[in-house]
């Protein structure tokens, strides 16, 4: 299976991709320039996982997210939280790197290991563990006349062909596990094949994708992102990850530019607007549009949240000013700016005040409680 790129709509798409490109740029430069900028790209970060889990017909809750991060769960973690807090990691690991490295052969090593399982994640790097002890054995230092340097060279040389041998062993153990081999159990290998598809080839669909952002990399950044979205979705490159593609747009979004370093574009939170008819269409073309649409829609979106949150800190600013220097409030209101969410037990741990002293300012500066429980509860800004 290929995708043809030879037909693309570019007529059709050439005021979309502008108007998408525009709305993101503005929102990018108003949150560089703005005293509530990090607080909305942290309310990203958890907004987006939970659209990532809705895209794919599950449901995540914001302030489960929120709890299970800070390490303070109401209950014991569903599986689909668990992928949301894999979702959020993946984002926070690629907006901490250079723009470039989420689509470099090492930023997709490392996502794929990360989501894929230490199975998976083995028989993936089994070739470059046995490539890097001999690129080792053929790089260490023979015997030479440097004596400090050599001696150095060779003893980090000894320990690093130690690891490989330690990394290809690690693989070997791991890929006599796999269902249909030997060692592993009747149980294990039917369970993964009623949940993953064996035959799957994932290397042989991620060069395949990977030869489409080679071909488009020459085009605009918007466009560009929008083809590779398309293609990992036909392609079906990953079982275990369909989302990842998504997290991958957004990081080409950001090395074409079209985004700072520190923005990643919630491109989930804007294909959430689009009916799930349009983004799955059969048409490419509307499939295309669509996209653009969904990255217009993120922008928009984001724009009219950090209003929201630019208002809410004036208002909040306003009724703590003339307070005492020693009042807790001020750093009670950068907390609440910093994150979508906050507990009692948040607040007294960041502010280091008892969790009925945190109950009292949190009522004291009036914030909104967002679980609607009675126990367990959370606040956010007005």
């Amino acid at each position: 299976m290929s995708y043809d790129l030879a037909k693309l709509p570019i007529q059709t798409l050439l005021r979309p991709i502008s108007d998408a490109g525009t709305a993101l740029a503005r929102l990018d430069e108003r949150i560089a320039r703005s005293s509530v900028g990090a607080g909305l790209l942290e309310r990203f970060q958890f907004a987006d996982s939970c659209a990532s889990l809705w895209l794919d017909g599950e449901l995540v809750h914001l302030e489960d997210l929120v709890l299970h991060d800070a390490g303070q769960d109401v209950r014991a973690p569903t599986h689909e939280l668990t992928i949301a807090r894999d979702v959020l990691r993946s984002r926070r690991r690629i907006a901490a790197q250079p723009p470039a490295w989420a689509l470099s052969p090492d930023g997709l090593r490392t996502l794929r290991r990360a989501q894929t399982g230490p199975v998976a994640a083995a028989s993936v790097d089994h070739h470059d563990a046995a490539g890097e002890s001999v690129a080792l054995e053929v790089d260490s230092p023979g015997g030479g006349e440097g004596d400090g340097v050599a001696d150095t060279n060779a003893f980090d040389a000894e320990f690093a062909a130690i690891d490989a041998v330690l990394a290809r062993s690690d693989a070997a153990i791991e890929e006599a596990k796999r269902p249909g081999r030997a060692g592993a159990t009747g149980h294990a290998a039917d369970t993964k094949a009623l949940v993953y598809d064996l035959d799957w080839d994932e290397d042989a669909r991620l060069q395949e994708w990977r030869d489409v952002v080679r071909q488009v990399q020459d085009l605009p950044p918007v466009l560009s992102a929008i083809v590779t979205l398309d293609a990992w979705n036909e392609l079906a490159v990953s079982q275990h990850a369909p989302w990842l593609g998504r997290l991958l747009a957004a990081a080409m979004l950001r090395q074409g530019g079209v985004t700072s370093s520190a923005h990643l574009a919630a491109v989930n939170l804007g294909l959430k607007t689009i009916p799930i008819d349009r983004r799955r269409h059969r048409d490419r073309d509307l499939r295309l549009l669509a996209i653009a649409q969904g990255l217009l829609a993120a922008a928009g979106i984001g724009l009219k949240e950090h209003d929201r949150l630019a208002l809410a800190r004036t208002v909040m600013v306003r009724k703590i000013s003339g307070r005492r220097a020693s009042s807790r409030l001020p750093d009670l209101v950068e907390l609440v700016m910093a994150r979508p969410l906050v507990s009692s037990g948040m607040v007294a741990e960041t502010l280091g005040v008892t969790q009925q002293a945190a109950r009292r300012i949190v009522l004291e500066l009036g914030l909104r409680e967002m679980t609607g429980r009675g126990r367990f509860r959370a606040w956010g800004a007005i």
